[in-house]
């Protein structure tokens, strides 16, 4: 009984000692993973927006990282995407993250302005190539998909009458007014912005952001384990986060058309 008993504890220790370090192995293997993701991503901005060198008129190195210079190839970038939105009908929005404001434009004319209470954005904005990231903000971001914990537009359901004197309209509440508003749009070159309605202290708003999020992180995984399962670099998608009032987050989420177009300033 007592080798049995020594047997079996020796199996347990083994089978544990196994798990661990199989557990190991993945976590190594996916930070490992992860980094070479993020790295690959940066390279491919480099390549296709990165300064292209001319022997006959190359300019001095330095001038990149000069500050002077950064700013105001910044602000060329930020007026250029702007302008480019500007010659739409559609409405459009301009992030200015270092202000900390989020402009609705039809036409560069604004009609709504929201403040940005929190800000975080992928480091990749500002320690990538310089002249790269603001050549591609140059040109602004087109959203290519969206999903909410709202409906994009209000619902309204009609009852046809039998005539004239019988006409009231069945309008279906827009509820939105009480749920939570949290959102993501996927946009071109690999990005998501995400914007969260401020909940303070509720604790009923900070559950439904936090089960927003387990959602989306769900419909992604799958693809993350394939790349993984395949030994493959799974696709890094640099995430801009902001939160603001929950009528600004409503508002911005129902006013952006689908395709619509994105001005970043950093």
């Amino acid at each position: 009984m007592t080798a049995e008993s020594e047997n079996g504890s020796g199996r347990k220790r083994w089978g544990l000692i196994i798990i661990s370090s199989l557990f190991i192995l993945f976590t190594l293997y996916y930070i490992v993973m992860a980094v070479l993701s993020s790295s690959r991503k940066i390279s491919a901005i480099n390549e296709e927006f990165a300064y292209k060198k001319d022997e006959k008129n190359a300019p001095d190195s330095r001038i990149f990282s000069d500050s002077a210079y950064v700013k105001l190839n910044r602000e060329k970038a930020y007026f250029q995407s702007r302008n480019i939105m500007a010659e739409t009908d559609s409405i459009s929005l301009a992030l200015n993250l270092a202000d900390s404001t989020a402009t609705l434009e039809i036409n560069g004319v604004t009609v709504h302005k929201a403040r940005l209470l929190k800000i975080d954005a992928p480091k990749i904005l500002y320690k990538g190539d310089e002249y790269a990231i603001s050549s591609m903000l140059s040109v602004p971001f087109t959203v290519m998909d969206n999903f909410g914990t709202i409906l994009k537009e209000p619902l309204m359901l009609k009852v046809a009458p039998k005539d004239t004197s019988e006409f009231k309209p069945d309008i279906l509440p827009d509820t939105a007014n009480h749920a939570a508003v949290n959102f993501v749009m996927r946009l071109d070159h690999g990005f998501s912005l995400y914007v969260y309605q401020d909940t303070g202290d509720d604790a009923g708003g900070v559950m439904n952001r936090f089960i927003f999020d387990i959602r989306d992180r769900f419909n992604g995984i799958w693809s993350i384990i394939k790349s993984i399962a395949g030994f493959k670099v799974p696709e890094y998608h640099p995430s801009i986060r902001l939160r603001m009032k929950k009528t600004d987050a409503r508002i911005i989420y129902r006013a952006l058309p689908r395709n619509g177009q994105i001005a970043l300033f950093r």
